[in-house]
């Protein structure tokens, strides 16, 4: 099934959204066409494929689009139960812990940590630092939760939990020089700093991931145009 398939991704090279359905793919050993979007001149496939949010990341199935990340990562496992991985649990109950981290990751951690990157103020970028690092803390405490002691959320195997964080891992490594903090350290974090390590290490981590460095250099000419553009 999966040779027969189309599969083609719209997307751009530093989002994290991207990233995680790159690393989903990539984990279930799937072939795609990576097309590149420019987000400042959005192109008609984009836009005739994600009419509503015109925006990233498209996964498009044998000419169906599929869009919002965690939504196509839900699509991917469907659509390829049996192919690598699984990344959603079978029982229900374990299901909806894995959906409600997931959750929490992108309410918790993902929006306190923009707060932190485009504050104007300091006391701002220090109250978005605050609820990034006490998000980071929970989550510490969900990975101990849902790993009963393996070496990922999902057990043995990276599951959706593991792709959702994973996919932030590159920004979120690049916290300390852009936002002044380290969200992951030996004192408050072991268990999560050992994931990044485990995590980090995958074939599918070093293929879908970007170079850190250059991430950073990006974010920074990002918050200069936005810091401009708000001066204007």
């Amino acid at each position: 099934m999966a040779g027969e398939d189309e599969l083609k991704l719209l997307g751009t090279w530093a989002s994290p959204w991207v990233f995680r359905v790159k690393l989903a793919l990539h984990l279930k050993g799937l072939s795609y066409e990576n097309i590149e979007q420019d987000l400042d001149n959005k192109s008609d496939l984009l836009l005739a494929s994600n009419p509503v949010h015109k925006k990233v990341p498209i996964l498009i199935h044998n000419g169906k689009p599929i869009c919002e990340s965690v939504v196509i990562l839900e699509y991917i496992d469907d659509a390829y139960g049996t192919v690598g991985p699984s990344f959603l649990p079978v029982d229900p109950y374990e299901r909806a812990i894995a959906r409600f981290w997931v959750d929490y990751i992108d309410e918790k951690l993902v929006i306190p940590w923009k707060v932190a990157f485009t504050a104007d103020g300091e006391e701002e970028k220090t109250e978005g630092i605050k609820q990034m690092l006490a998000a980071v803390h929970t989550l510490e405490g969900a990975l101990k939760e849902c790993s009963k002691g393996k070496p990922f959320f999902g057990g043995d195997s990276v599951g959706y939990v593991d792709i959702a964080l994973g996919g932030l891992l590159a920004f979120l490594q690049g916290t300390e020089e852009l936002c002044g903090t380290k969200p992951f350290d030996i004192a408050n974090t072991p268990l999560l700093l050992a994931w990044v390590e485990r995590f980090t290490a995958l074939d599918a981590a070093k293929v879908a991931l970007p170079d850190v460095s250059k991430l950073v250099e990006f974010a920074k000419m990002r918050r200069a145009q936005m810091a401009l553009s708000i001066k204007k």
